[in-house]
Parts: C-alpha cells; sequence; structure tokens
C-alpha cells in the first residue's frame, strides 16, 4: 500500500472523478442543517467501482491495523458505515457488527447489532465526518453497549474545529484517509477547481455556519 500521503490524493482523486464529490462554489449545496456548502460528498458511491472500493477497503485496513492494532471487532455506523465496514472486517478477518441510529421498535430492540460482547474492543468505521455529531452518538451507544471504543476511521473528513473538539472532549481518537485540505490541492492539480475558487473554498472550511450569508 501506497504511503499514507499517497493514498489520502488518491483517495481524493477517486472522489472527484466519480462525483461522490461535487464541488460548486459558485452555485453552493443546502445541507439539512441550513448551512450553505461549496461541496456535497456521497462516498456510498464508491461502492458501485470495484478498482475504487477494493482501494479504500485495503487502504482502511492498513490505516487501522497502523493506528488500532489491538482491535477485535469492526462495527459500520448505519448506514454509510455498514458497507464499509462489512469490507473492512473481511480485509481484516475480523467479526463485524453495527451500530444503529436509535433501537429497534420490535423484536430483540436491539441498537448494536452482531455478536460485539462486553469488552470487545472495536473500531467504528464512517463513510464521512463533518460535525462528528452522528458519529459519536454511535460511539456513546457502543461504549453504553459495554463494547471498549478503540476509535473511528472514516473515508474522508472536512476537518472542522468542531468536529475536532468533539471527538477530543468524547475521547475519541479518529482517523480518516483523506481529508478536505488534500481534496483541494488534488482538485486544483487535476483541473475540478481554478486557482481563483481557492480562497472561497478555504473559507468555508474556517466559518462553514456563516459562509455564503
Amino acid at each position: 500500500m501506497n504511503n499514507s500521503s499517497n493514498a489520502a490524493a488518491k483517495i481524493a482523486q477517486f472522489l472527484l472523478e466519480i462525483k461522490a464529490i461535487r464541488l460548486q462554489p459558485e452555485n453552493p449545496f443546502t445541507w439539512a442543517s441550513g448551512w450553505k456548502s461549496p461541496i456535497y460528498s456521497d462516498n456510498r458511491l464508491s461502492l458501485s467501482y470495484p478498482e475504487i472500493r477494493t482501494f479504500v477497503k485495503q487502504a482502511m485496513g492498513e490505516m487501522i491495523k497502523t493506528n488500532f492494532p489491538d482491535v477485535e471487532a469492526i462495527v459500520g455506523v448505519a448506514t454509510a458505515g455498514i458497507a464499509p465496514g462489512a469490507l473492512i472486517a473481511d480485509e481484516l478477518n475480523l467479526p463485524f457488527g453495527y451500530v444503529r441510529s436509535e433501537a429497534k421498535k420490535h423484536g430483540m430492540g436491539k441498537q448494536v447489532e452482531g455478536n460485539i460482547p462486553e469488552g470487545c474492543k472495536v473500531v467504528v468505521i464512517e463513510d464521512l465526518v463533518s460535525t462528528g455529531k452522528s458519529s459519536l452518538q454511535a460511539v456513546d451507544s457502543l461504549r453504553a453497549h459495554g463494547a471498549d471504543v478503540l476509535g473511528l476511521a472514516c473515508i474522508f473528513t472536512y476537518g472542522f474545529e468542531a468536529a475536532d473538539k468533539a471527538f477530543q472532549d468524547a475521547n475519541c481518537t479518529y482517523v480518516s484517509l483523506s481529508n478536505y485540505h488534500v481534496l483541494l490541492e488534488t482538485a486544483l492539480k487535476t483541473g475540478a477547481i481554478q486557482q481563483e475558487q481557492l480562497g472561497m473554498l478555504a473559507d468555508w472550511r474556517n466559518d462553514p455556519g456563516n459562509w455564503g450569508k
């Protein structure tokens, strides 16, 4: 596997190529939170491309082995973290489970699915970290279940300061294959954005809640 910086750039290139990440600074998207954003990310698209899917699986496996060598199980966050989580668990030959946003209203009423015994050392898988809220809800659920959460691994992060602080406050390490800074560098090199758009895109990450107002 390539070193982490090469892998980060390759992931960014892949996501741009298949339009899993779209950059539209002059015609921004509106997120569910109401934020205006020059970027939209749907990393689930990578699952439709075997070459990219395999690269992500292998790179994530290497990242987890490096950062969380004691991992005993992989747990995906429903729904976007389930498929990559299962692929990574297979790559590492580890048990897999997933955590729901809330407990089932019927049957056994489970929130954590799979055989994740108390004390099991798990790594949580997300496709994307933005504010970190949903990711850390999953971490809290797993801790309440009795799992020993070593940390969280994701495909891409925007790198918001608020997210970094939220993970620090929750005492949860998180690592990402690629990030917004690498994405902008890659987008500029490949012609996906122009130099004059760079400032606008950088400003968004620094203050996403007020950007575009």
